[in-house]
């Protein structure tokens, strides 16, 4: 059976369409070994006339049985952009759509009351949707706008930017896909930030009106996140890349580069920095009124 998942590369669009039994059949197969298949698990019925291969993902899967197509921070999760939280599963669905299922079985209505059930979004009946089991990645980042908060959501596009998954004609279709009251967030929005605790940490700095520059790199200590007014140095810590005492050892290595250099240091971690903003810039704003 051949594969209808085809990531055009790793991190990059995912192209995927599920397969009708009289697609099956054209293909050479008849409805006795479609029904074995299924019972192989060399296919997967997702819902009535929905088949997938196996190895597409569980939330495709999931968003099939509904009765339409992953997208929003559901989508963005797949493709490796960065989202600052989601526990449940989006799906784009046609305005005429019925017969909605739940997403974990094609036999159970789906529930809507419940805290765990999709996030439902509709499209009018102008805007097709096809076989494909994912939206556009325009229509995902436009549906992750309306979902998150406006940090939130400038950093998931910022992330989808600098992967190289979109581009400056993508972001464009995007917004024209908002009501037009989120156009304020399109000059925000910056594809050189490495992760999204970087597009919250620029947006924090930006907010306290103070001069400084991105990804500089200093002689002698190498790349830093941040260098507001010229001398302190904001770093953006995550567990992931500082949780082994090698690479703290080398952090406090280039503190000590730093302050020798002349220049202070403040290292918020991600979970402050996306928790607790006002405090991370509380400590900003202190430390550069006492060098005031």
């Amino acid at each position: 059976m051949a594969s209808r998942y085809d990531p055009r590369s790793e991190g990059g669009p995912v192209h995927a369409d599920f397969l009708t039994r009289a697609e099956l059949i054209a293909d050479g197969m008849s409805r006795h070994s479609v029904e074995e298949a299924v019972r192989s698990g060399e296919l997967i019925r997702a819902r009535r006339d929905r088949y997938v291969t196996p190895d597409a993902p569980e939330p495709i899967v999931q968003a099939v049985r509904v009765g339409g197509q992953l997208t929003c921070l559901s989508l963005l999760e797949l493709h490796g952009v960065y989202v600052l939280k989601n526990t449940r599963l989006h799906v784009h669905m046609k305005a005429n759509a019925s017969r909605m299922r739940s997403p974990d079985s094609r036999w159970v209505r789906l529930a809507d009351r419940s805290t765990r059930a999709p996030v439902l979004h509709w499209t009018p009946r102008a805007l097709r949707v096809g076989q494909e089991m994912c939206a556009p990645l325009t229509v995902a980042l436009a549906h992750s706008v309306l979902c998150q908060g406006p940090r939130a959501a400038v950093a998931s596009i910022d992330s989808a930017l600098h992967r190289g998954i979109v581009d400056g004609a993508d972001i464009a279709e995007v917004f024209s896909l908002l009501p037009q009251k989120f156009a304020v967030l399109r000059p925000l929005i910056d594809s050189s930030a490495e992760s999204g605790p970087e597009t919250f940490m620029r947006l924090i700095l930006r907010s306290l009106g103070c001069g400084f520059e991105a990804q500089v790199v200093i002689g002698g200590v190498g790349r830093v996140d941040f260098l507001v007014d010229g001398w302190l140095v904001v770093e953006c810590d995550s567990r992931a890349h500082h949780s082994e005492w090698a690479a703290q050892v080398k952090d406090r290595e280039r503190d000590l580069a730093l302050a020798a250099l002349g220049y202070a240091r403040i290292r918020p971690t991600a979970a402050m920095i996306t928790e607790t903003p006002g405090r991370v810039a509380a400590a900003v704003v202190g430390m550069l009124k006492r060098r005031r």
